[in-house]
């Protein structure tokens, strides 16, 4: 099995990097941490980085996660050539610019780029957003699945995610007490459904909710409150249409052998218990 410790970043094409990276300073809170010839890496909490920006494809989206030992990586290289998944080792030069040790390559069955990575560098200098969002870290992933089922396999019994809660079929996956790491949304493609980064507190989520507003970013989802998570939450859309989120709160499960997966339905109830309509298509009938 593939243990998986924590997500690590996330990568994301885009046709205009000056563009992404205003979004991502300016508006989303991140700082840049650093830059290459064709991508900048910022940072939202102690890691070196947690979300890329580089010259390419908006469809070219990958989401790393970290695993605890270098042997882990070769162990899971192995089982997922057994199961079929192309595999491939990433070069020196990548894992500098990644900023970890050793990391592999592969898909998962629904085709999204997926990178273990082992030891992936903390920074020395602590985050300071280039505005006061207030977030605190890079939490969970969207995914999109195009079979939730054999997916939910795949996360849960190859690695060692473990449901959390389903909506409908879309399976909230826990890898350690944080409610969930993963999210499997059912749509028609492959790729990151999107990004979460946890603030510190509901006046957070309200507070960005005006300042994005005023500006004229996309709100799709909320102010609100999911009920499977009890976290706060504000859905807005970025550069490529990628859609991102600020939530507070999340609940933790610390007691694994009382709790019990919960299932709820596949509407607005679903998502929110304070009333809010979700615009998102992976959210919607």
């Amino acid at each position: 099995m593939i243990k998986l410790q924590d997500v690590s970043y996330v990568r994301l094409g885009t046709a205009d990097l000056d563009g992404a990276t205003k979004f991502a300073t300016d508006y989303l809170g991140l700082e840049v941490a650093y830059r290459s010839k064709d991508s900048v890496y910022l940072k939202s909490d102690q890691r070196e980085h947690t979300l890329c920006y580089f010259e390419g494809s908006p469809t070219d989206q990958t989401a790393a996660f970290e695993v605890a030992e270098r042997e882990e990586l070769d162990m899971a290289a192995a089982e997922l050539e057994k199961l079929g998944h192309h595999v491939r080792l990433g070069t020196a030069k990548e894992a500098e610019l990644r900023r970890v040790k050793s990391f592999i390559a592969f898909k998962d069955p629904t085709g999204n780029s997926i990178e273990l990575v082992w030891r992936p560098a903390m920074s020395s200098r602590r985050y300071h957003g280039e505005r006061d969002a207030g977030i605190t870290g890079f939490s969970h992933i969207g995914l999109c699945t195009t079979d939730a089922a054999r997916d939910e396999v795949f996360w849960t019994k190859v690695c060692n995610a473990r449901v959390s809660d389903r909506i409908g079929d879309a399976a909230l996956l826990r890898i350690d007490e944080v409610h969930h790491t993963i999210a499997l949304f059912p749509t028609n493609r492959a790729g990151i459904q999107h990004i979460n980064h946890q603030v510190e507190s509901g006046d957070d989520v309200m507070r960005s909710f005006n300042f994005l507003s005023e500006r004229q970013v996309p709100m799709v989802f909320g102010p609100g409150r999911h009920p499977t998570s009890s976290a706060r939450f504000l859905y807005f859309e970025g550069p490529d249409n990628m859609v991102f989120e600020y939530s507070s709160g999340v609940r933790e499960i610390a007691d694994e052998l009382m709790y019990r997966e919960r299932q709820l339905p596949f509407d607005p109830k679903g998502f929110c218990e304070w009333g809010a309509k979700p615009q998102i298509k992976e959210f919607r009938n």
